[in-house]
Formats: structure tokens, sequence, C-alpha cells
């Protein structure tokens, strides 16, 4: 009997039990469509995070307090940072912009909006994290100076609060003060974590006369004159730190400073782990599908125990019966598998947990030899079974 013959035989098997084929089916499918589409969720994730970090900047670096006591001696000030605009100690500092965070609800004509990220800071903060501005202006250095209460919003926060109306001049309400809006901040990127637009953005004096008070700051973020001094830029700083904060040598300093390329690199270490495990879940499904191959080609060599009597009383080889029942088997899981991708490749076009989905090519092709590995392993004891029947108890069987 020839290949073809065999192939034949293996596709009326196939569909003679159609529901029952169907079913068998929608498990590998299932499973295909899970590990494309998950493996693709957390690659996009990764993009959107790389993307998000990469837009600020190459030469930014960030000095963050470690210090959990909140002591004044080791805390981050706002003279620390003026420290680190010494031109002599540190030449490969462009900007330094002291940092406050606070949350607040900014409440305009009746509508309130809760933003996560008030910052106070300095002028040259929105230069050093690429930042532009749609309308209006960026506030001045004599805004920080005299505290006055301006402000810099992003697209998330005009939307919620303003709508159609042009928000540059209108006063919002935030912590009982008074803030106008100078101008919008054109939209960014967002990881799908966190809205990198739902934001405000004011000089430091006056967030922290009316939100963050006089305390440590958050952070302090730095700009290198160019992307291949962050280094130098990073170790003129560490010493400005140590000398200022008194740290020994030796001694575990109470504070960290992190490049964008260092949290780019942990960023991408973090979304692989969360790919691979995403994937990993997924794979349960294939598995599950494999199973009920299985189930399913033995209730079918049962079912046919007279046909295969038959069948080898007029000669046919146990190798033809045995390429048969894994020919259905591997028919059954490559049909599912590539209905999975189709799946999966139009279930990428959506949105999934507010994470546009980036199809890996890998995956793809790992999956559907994933469905055509398990159609043979897990078809493979069925067909054997079915080939080992001798002759004449298959001719028996009722």
């Amino acid at each position: 009997m020839s290949t073809w013959e065999i192939l034949t035989f293996a596709v009326k098997g196939v569909s003679a039990n159609k529901l029952r084929s169907a079913l068998t089916m929608l498990g590998i499918l299932i499973g295909v469509a899970a590990v494309i589409l998950l493996v693709a969720v957390g690659n996009g994730s990764a993009q959107a995070i790389t993307s998000q970090i990469s837009a600020l900047g190459t030469n930014t670096i960030t000095v963050m307090s470690t210090n959990r006591g909140g002591t004044t001696n080791t805390g981050l000030t706002t003279e620390i940072a003026e420290a680190l605009r010494d031109e002599t100690l540190a030449p490969d500092v462009k900007s330094v912009s002291p940092v406050v965070s606070a949350s607040g609800t900014f409440t305009y004509d009746g509508t309130d909006h809760e933003v996560g990220q008030f910052i106070g800071t300095g002028t040259s903060y929105l230069g050093a994290q690429s930042y532009q501005l749609s309308s209006g202006s960026a506030f001045t250095d004599a805004d920080v100076s005299q505290a006055r209460r301006v402000t810099v919003i992003g697209q998330t926060v005009a939307e919620e609060l303003f709508e159609r109306v042009d928000p540059v001049g209108k006063q919002v309400t935030v912590g009982g003060a008074l803030f106008t809006v100078v101008g919008v901040l054109a939209e960014k990127s967002s990881s799908g974590v966190q809205d990198s637009n739902d934001l405000a953005i004011a000089p430091l004096t006056a967030v922290q006369q009316t939100l963050a008070g006089y305390g440590s700051l958050s952070s302090i973020v730095v700009e290198a004159t160019a992307a291949d001094r962050v280094t130098a830029a990073q170790n003129e700083i560490g010493t400005i730190l140590d000398q200022r904060l008194k740290v020994s040598d030796g001694g575990t300093a109470p504070y960290r400073i992190q490049n964008a390329s260092q949290l780019l690199e942990t960023q991408t270490e973090t979304a692989d782990t969360f790919t691979v495990l995403l994937g990993a879940v997924a794979a349960i499904s294939l598995l599950v599908g494999g199973i009920g191959i299985t189930n399913i080609m033995l209730v079918t060599v049962t079912e046919r125990t007279r046909e295969i009597g038959i069948r080898k009383a007029l000669g046919a080889p146990r190798r033809v019966i045995l390429t048969q029942f894994l020919a259905e088997a591997t028919i059954l899981s490559l049909t599912g598998g590539g209905l999975g991708v189709l799946i999966a490749v139009i279930g990428a076009r959506f949105e999934i947990v507010g994470v546009q989905p980036v199809i890996v090519p890998s995956s793809v092709f790992l999956a559907l030899g994933v469905s055509v590995a398990i159609g043979l392993f897990f078809g493979g004891y069925p067909a054997s079974r079915a080939a080992s029947l001798r002759p004449i108890d298959a001719l028996r069987y009722e």
C-alpha cells in the first residue's frame, strides 16, 4: 500500500466521526493559541517597557536613597543635588534635577481625577526625561525660585479633567491649593502597567510647600553630557555623594545610582522571565490536548478492531496499520495546531490586559512542531496497540 493510500485511509478515519475529531482538535487548538498569545503578551510588554525606558534617554542617571529610616544625615536633599552641579568635581554632568513625588486629586470645574505622579522638580527635568510639550510652555527658573503654583500636565490628566477645553491657563485644585496649568505634555508610550501620561510636573518648591513637605528628596535625576560619558558621570556622582554623606571606605552607601542602560537590562531580564513563565503555563494545555489524543485514538482502535483484523487477514503488514493510526493522530494535532496559530494571529490584533501582543515567530514554529510531536508521541501507543493485534483475536472481537 502506497503512502498516499495510507494517508487517504487516515483522513477517512478522522472524518468518520466529525464531532469527536473536532473536540480532540479543540484541545490542541486551545493549547497552541494559548502558548503563542501568552508569549506574545510577554514580548509585547517587554517591548513597551524597553521603548518607555529608551525614551528617557541613554544619558540619564537616577540617584535614589536606600535609607528607610528617614534620618536627615543620610537622605537626599536639595543641598546634595546642588553639590552635583560642581563643574570641577563633576565635569561630565550636564544637568541636575532634584525630584519630590506625591499623589493628589486634581479638581477642575467639579471634575476630579486622581493623579498618581505629581512631580516637583527643576526646569531641567523635562529635557533630561525627554518630555515634549504639545501646547503651552514649561515653568521657568523664576517659577521655581518663587514657588509659583504652576504645573505642566500629561495627556491623560488633560483628557480626564478638561475634555475638549484647552487646559492652558486654567486653574486646578490640588490638596487645597490652586495651580495654574501652563503647558500640556506630548503623549508618551506606556508599558501597559503604568500610564506614562497620567502625571503632572510642577516647580519643586511649590510641591514641597503644598503637598510633599521639606523632607528628603524622592530622587535626583542627573543628565550626563553625552551617552558615552554616563559611566564617568556616575563615578563622579558617587564620589561627591560619598563625601557629602560621609560614607567610609568599605561602608554601605545609603543611596543607589542607576542609569537607563542598567534599568533597561533589569527590566529586560524580568520581562524574559515573565514571558517564559507564561509560555510554560500555557504549555500545560498542550499536554492536556495530547492526553486527549491518546484517549480518542484508544477509543478508535477499540471501535475498529474487526476492521484491523480483516485488513491484517488480507495481508496488510504491521507497518501499514501503525503508519495509518500515527497519521490519524498527527492529522488531528497538526490541524488543531494550524487553527490555533490562526486564532493566535487574529487575537494578537487586540490588546490583552492593556498590552498589545507582539507575536514571536519562533513561538509559532515551536508550537506547531510541538503539536506534531504530540500527535506522534501520544498517538504512538494506540497505533502500536492496533498494529500488534493478532488477526484471529481481532476477527473474534464483538
